[in-house]
């Protein structure tokens, strides 16, 4: 009897799933910029994506609240009926969109959401649309799933959003998904009313076609932009996703809330995944949530005219910068500048990846590549820091940028 000797077959732990993507590039800038300054380096990190703000301290008092009253065990798998309650006046009061109980899932913050939704809905094959620059994790919590990304280049010149014509063009039978993120990470771009609507146009004449609409950035905005989600169009409503969360504009990102609205089946299919994944979000967290979304909501814009201010000195400092151009953004707390001017023979850089990480290395100075997020010769900067930080950020980014030109 031949014995089949298992040591001389080549296996791997790892699923071939996993082997298709790639560690979040921006956790790990953050990552790389802690233990710099664990090792005694003075390092600015500019690659988080979180408000430097406190959480308020009336939704801290809830937390508190809930643990005391020993709010402290399982819920409901997919949120609170209090928070849903929460979510639906939200959505009424902001959107002046209706929903119902069964229309609302909670998630460990809204990654979860997302990814629960793509692995509820996507069969192999399956085309998700992602205009680039893109959030770094659509593409491969698509991939886990088993859906194919399909990305589609937003110029600059395009202000990094997608238009009508590129959307109708990167349309096929396959296509399961649209993602549509504004304001975006990593620009700062939003869509007005107008440009919302001419996507919807090409939309609806494919009514197979679902929509994730990511707006978790709504309430960080500037210049008086006026908010528009698609779900808004109600020819639209029903196959729209529209995820938000507190983490951005509540500064609770540790606290891993997000939330969405959309179709019945999706949600309860999202609810299905959670049940054998993660089960409920922390039940102290979904108490805090509650009274986010229900509590006093005027530091919002405070906070929001305090990012302001930040924008408008880095973007005039990026623009002074010989080799550096960048654009104002609409929202979000990001600027997503062109290093093109800055990649050549002269200084010996060849792409954005190599010019953030020399400027790591010789003038402490944390920022993520735009090839991370799907658009080359570009890098992000996250402005949610204080001013001092940005300060000494943009005087040493200077320096690096005229000594290599």
């Amino acid at each position: 009897m031949k014995v089949l000797e298992l040591n001389n077959i080549s296996m791997s732990i790892i699923s071939d799933s996993l082997k298709r993507i790639k560690p979040s590039p921006t956790i790990a800038v953050t990552q790389k910029a802690r233990e710099l300054r664990a090792a005694g380096k003075d390092v600015v990190g500019l690659g988080a994506g979180e408000p430097d703000f406190d959480t308020p301290d009336n939704i801290k008092k809830a937390a508190i609240k809930a643990i005391k009253n020993g709010e402290t065990k399982y819920t409901t798998v997919d949120g609170t009926p209090a928070l849903k309650k929460a979510i639906i006046k939200k959505f009424k009061r902001e959107n002046k969109l209706n929903y119902s109980i069964d229309q609302i899932t909670v998630g460990t913050g809204g990654k979860q959401v997302i990814y629960n939704a793509f692995m509820a809905t996507l069969n192999k094959g399956d085309e998700v649309i992602i205009p680039a620059p893109f959030w770094v994790s659509y593409p491969d919590m698509v991939l886990l799933a088993g859906g194919k990304p399909k990305i589609i280049k937003c110029s600059e010149k395009e202000g990094f959003k997608l238009t009508a014509k590129k959307l109708k063009k990167a349309i096929s039978k396959k296509t399961k998904w649209v993602i549509l993120n504004s304001p975006s990470n990593p620009t700062g771009a939003a869509y007005t009313k107008k440009e919302v609507q001419d996507l919807a146009k090409v939309l609806m004449q494919n009514k197979k076609i679902y929509i994730l609409s990511d707006d978790i950035y709504e309430h960080v905005r500037y210049d008086n932009f006026n908010f528009f989600t698609i779900a808004q169009i109600s020819k639209l409503k029903d196959r729209t996703l529209t995820l938000n969360g507190v983490s951005k504009s509540y500064a609770m990102t540790g606290w891993r809330i997000g939330y969405a609205a959309g179709p019945k089946d999706i949600i309860k299919a999202i609810g299905k995944i959670q049940s054998q994944s993660t089960s409920n979000p922390s039940s102290i967290s979904q108490a805090a949530a509650v009274e986010a979304l229900n509590g006093n909501q005027s530091f919002i814009k405070k906070r929001s005219d305090a990012f302001k201010v930040r924008r408008d000195f880095v973007v005039k400092n990026l623009n002074a910068i010989k080799g550096i151009s960048c654009q104002k953004p609409n929202g979000a707390f990001y600027v997503f500048p062109s290093c093109k001017g800055l990649l050549n023979k002269k200084t010996k850089l060849k792409s954005d990846t190599e010019f953030v990480q020399k400027l790591l290395e010789k003038s402490n100075v944390a920022v993520v590549q735009g090839s991370a997020f799907g658009l080359d010769g570009y890098f992000r900067i996250s402005y949610a820091t204080s001013m001092n930080n940005l300060k000494k950020a943009m005087t040493r980014i200077k320096s690096f940028c005229d000594s290599i030109s």
